[in-house]
């Protein structure tokens, strides 16, 4: 299956390979959705919590509206899910086994008319 939209990626267990075109094309469909938004939650299936941690890192310092505090007090041990929040700034992490690996981002609205969309799994150094 080739990946040309967003959409694409949506029945996938676990990221695909992107090459440079693709993650452009799909970056720019991303942000137009993320700007768009009131506030985005973020999934990251790694395999570990480090892992998972500085995936995160890198789309705070990709976009500096998204940041997340204490990140350091976060542990689980082998694959993991982990969820943050822009609006709370909450971040939890846990063990889970048998996931893919990818991030997930779903961007929220404060309507309720508006329905929220996730996008992904984008592979792991789709924001670096």
């Amino acid at each position: 299956m080739e990946i040309k939209k967003l959409v694409d990626l949506n029945n996938l267990r676990t990221s695909p390979q992107l090459n440079s075109i693709q993650v452009k094309k799909l970056l720019e469909e991303l942000e137009s959705n993320i700007f768009n938004a009131d506030w985005i939650t973020i999934g990251i299936m790694a395999p570990s919590d480090n892992r998972a941690i500085e995936v995160l890192q890198s789309i705070s310092e990709k976009y500096s509206s998204i940041k997340f505090g204490n990140l350091g007090s976060l542990n689980a041990d082998g694959g993991v899910f982990l969820k943050a929040n822009q609006k709370t700034g909450n971040v939890f992490v846990r063990a889970e086994k048998g996931l893919g690996e990818g991030i997930l981002i779903t961007c929220q609205y404060d309507e309720d008319a508006k329905e929220s969309n996730t996008f992904g799994p984008l592979p792991l150094d789709f924001f670096t």
